[in-house]
């Protein structure tokens, strides 16, 4: 199947890792959707190619909306990439009950929802892909501030490793990406003298992913621009 035909609709789309993978399958010839809480369309991008939704993470009613506008746009949806993410510094002991119900609607059941609304279509693709942004906390606990946050992202990878079973047999591949420090505007500042991952690296890893064959079952790719025990 040539690129050009293709659909992705990637959520969390208006800057950082979001915005890169985006560009990277639109630059590819892809068909894009960019699920946005303010949208806007990208310098970037070919107005024929690129749909711009709204898209808010912690509104229940949006999945459905997006996916019905991007079939009715495009015809058909090919892979998801759920990026969509926030992040609450703090430890499951104070975290207020408000931020940790934020963090997993954000991370776990908005993209539950998405990936269901968008289910059929990706079935009927034969080799639907889903990508799930993850986090190095999807794999570790760093420390007791990062806590709440890891407990989000290991719901993450748990989506992923889920959807990866509910799909196999249609033909769909789900792997949750694990980057450790990204080099976004707002990671960026807060750790200057890090050298990080270029989010433009994350757009090569999704597109990679998303275009191998059914054959090719990749469930986990942690990524780090440091040395760690692990990873």
């Amino acid at each position: 199947m040539v690129e050009s035909t293709r659909v992705i609709m990637v959520s969390g789309a208006a800057r950082g890792m979001g915005a890169a993978i985006a560009r990277k399958f639109h630059d590819e010839g892809w068909c894009v959707s960019l699920g946005m809480r303010t949208p806007h369309m990208p310098a970037w991008a070919d107005g024929e190619r690129v749909l711009v939704s709204s898209y808010d993470a912690l509104d229940a009613t949006t999945e459905a909306a997006w996916v019905a506008e991007t079939q009715a746009r495009f015809r058909r949806i090919d892979a998801v990439v759920a990026n969509a993410g926030i992040g609450t510094w703090n430890s499951v002991i104070d975290i207020s009950e408000r931020d940790m119900n934020d963090m997993l609607e954000v991370h776990i059941k908005s993209p539950r929802r998405l990936v269901a609304a968008a289910w059929d279509q990706l079935v009927a693709c034969g080799q639907g892909r889903v990508i799930v942004i993850g986090s190095l906390s999807s794999k570790r606990v760093y420390d007791a501030d990062s806590g709440a946050y890891a407990v989000s992202k290991f719901g993450s990878l748990a989506l992923a490793h889920a959807i990866r079973h509910a799909g196999f047999d249609h033909g769909i591949r789900a792997t949750v990406i694990c980057p450790g420090f990204v080099k976004t505007d707002m990671v960026a500042g807060m750790m200057p003298d890090l050298k990080m991952t270029p989010p433009e690296e994350i757009g090569r890893i999704a597109h990679f992913l998303v275009t191998s064959p059914n054959e090719v079952s990749i469930s986990e790719v942690p990524v780090n621009c440091r040395a760690e025990e692990s990873f």
